[in-house]
């Protein structure tokens, strides 16, 4: 266990250190909610390089800390080595014998070829949680392959599903696959901790970017499997996303006895759940196009807000499609405390969303701002007992 502190000894993972080699995404937003939480986080970097992500999205007015690092590295410490020198690996297997946990997301092969593999990191603490994040598993056709978001997306069959035919291929725009892959993995690891907590060993916890998107897929894979049928939220009937005088509204009509009646009453026209082609979902599924055509028409005809209380008037499931922008300035926003206000360095403003996860005796706290690249190099070693070395 670990003996630094943070200030904070009453968070859940207060007490667990963390030996983070991640980068990129998957394997950050998994180490900063164990930080988050109290973990100490030890973020083991390249020299002069660090984490991909501070430098491939090109210059940044703040250097090595730009936004997209500083979004996924809060509550962590930085130590930079040269991991091919002897001094550099002698530095990080005493990191490992103080950790519970250590953490990686390269392609299989890349920590053992380093010398830091499972059974190396055993050797040297069998008590040791060993998390790994990769693009495809650590064994099959695809484990050499290069893992990535977008590839997950496509190779998952989650990029292939649309609304209808009509509407092209396309990248979804928010990492899907890194976030819910990394969440998979928080979970792995504190499974992994109760467990050890009545066994005493530690073991290896990994998942993949692709098992996780064919997680999130749970209900049309198994209605493929079992009933050989193509379940699609998007292509409901009385669902979609429509463009309104001002903007535009998403509607979802669905969990309800009669959801088009409904609608129609919104509308301010005659049933047409009663006629025969829309009588039920099946025979709405079929006549989609004709509904479709009707809502894009009806909505074209006013204000989002106006559409909006007219369909909350008779409880059918609607929103208004925002921005980024708006979503971030949005009320609940702030009620919900998802923005991190820190203060501001050279290259402007430090705002970071904060973790979705409300625990009313443990919330959450920016202790440690993103960090420099290499900040806590000569703290980390002092606590192991290498601080002569670092001098």
């Amino acid at each position: 266990m670990s003996t630094q502190s943070d200030g904070r000894t009453d968070l859940p993972l207060s007490g667990v250190r963390v030996i983070d080699f991640t980068q990129v995404m998957l394997g950050p937003c998994c180490t900063q909610m164990l930080g988050d939480y109290g973990a100490d986080v030890i973020k083991v970097e390249r020299e002069e390089i660090g984490d991909l992500s501070r430098w491939s999205l090109g210059s940044d007015p703040d250097g090595l800390n730009n936004p997209v690092f500083s979004s996924l590295n809060r509550n962590k410490r930085s130590a930079a080595f040269d991991i091919k020198s002897e001094a550099g690996r002698a530095a990080i297997r005493a990191l490992i014998e103080s950790a519970d946990v250590v953490v990686n997301n390269f392609r299989p092969g890349v920590m053992e070829r380093l010398g830091f593999g499972y059974d190396d990191v055993k050797a040297i603490n069998e008590r040791v949680i060993y998390a790994v994040g990769t693009g495809y598993g650590l064994d099959g056709p695809y484990k050499e392959k290069g893992g990535q978001d977008v590839l997950a997306q496509a190779m998952s069959g989650a990029m292939w599903r649309r609304a209808d035919d009509t509407v092209p291929l396309s990248i979804y725009p928010t990492a899907l696959a890194d976030y819910s892959a990394g969440m998979h993995l928080v979970q792995g690891i504190l499974l992994a901790l109760l467990q050890r907590q009545r066994t005493g060993k530690g073991q290896i916890v990994s998942v993949a970017l692709f098992n996780s998107m064919l997680a999130m897929q749970m209900q049309e894979a198994a209605s493929l499997m079992m009933r050989d049928n193509e379940l699609n939220w998007a292509a409901m009937p009385l669902c979609g996303v429509f463009e309104t005088t001002d903007g535009a509204i998403v509607i979802v009509g669905a969990f309800k006895e009669n959801p088009l009646r409904d609608i129609c009453e919104a509308f301010g026209i005659e049933d047409i759940s009663q006629e025969e082609r829309f009588k039920d979902l099946d025979t709405q599924r079929k006549y989609r196009p004709e509904l479709q055509a009707l809502f894009k028409q009806t909505f074209a005809t006013d204000t989002t807000d106006h559409w909006l209380e007219r369909l909350e008037a008779v409880d059918i499931l609607c929103a208004p499609v925002k921005t980024l922008q708006q979503a971030l300035d949005d009320p609940q926003t702030a009620v919900n405390g998802m923005i991190f206000d820190l203060p501001p360095t050279a290259g402007g403003p430090v705002r970071l969303v904060g973790s979705p996860i409300a625990m009313s005796d443990a919330p959450v706290t920016v202790r440690q701002p993103p960090p420099k690249l290499g900040e806590h190099t000569l703290d980390v070693l002092a606590e192991v007992g290498l601080a002569a070395a670092a001098e």
